[in-house]
């Protein structure tokens, strides 16, 4: 039996499967530009210097589609079930579509690309400076809770 196509959930079109290294995915190619990561998939694209993700930053999207971002999103995955908007990190930066039934996740146009650059390692410079942050709270609790022996 075939599988139904899945349908875009920001645009209504048809999604087509796209491979991107050992991860295939669904993408709005034409359409509006998304990408559907099913559970766990976009874990493989989502740091910049994971090859794969790059070629899911070049989906040719239709200029001319408009897509209305406060508008709830079904799931194209799970029949009946609108997903979750929410931060993809503490950062804030990036709102993704999340489903809570099946943990797919929708990425509209550009957001991938913002994902991977939160997901950037850090420089040295960055590096060096949580390092004391994470001494200087690990001090402050131990002084708390010890009262200052160490």
């Amino acid at each position: 039996m075939l599988e139904e196509p899945m349908i875009c959930p920001a645009c209504g079109n048809t999604l087509s499967p796209w491979n991107a290294g050992s991860v295939v995915v669904d993408v709005c190619q034409g359409g509006c530009g998304g990408i559907w990561f099913d559970l766990f998939e976009m874990r493989k694209v989502d740091e910049q210097e994971e090859r794969e993700g790059r070629t899911l930053l070049h989906i040719v999207a239709n200029p001319a589609i408009r897509v209305d971002a406060r508008r709830k999103r079904p799931c194209p995955r799970c029949d009946g079930v609108y997903m979750m908007r929410r931060f993809f990190s503490r950062k804030k930066h990036v709102e993704i579509d999340e489903c809570g039934n099946c943990g797919g996740i929708w990425l509209d146009p550009g957001e991938l690309e913002k994902i991977r650059r939160e997901c950037r390692p850090a420089s040295g410079r960055d590096r060096d400076a949580e390092e004391s942050i994470v001494r200087v709270v690990y001090r402050y609790i131990s002084e708390v809770r010890y009262g200052g022996v160490m």
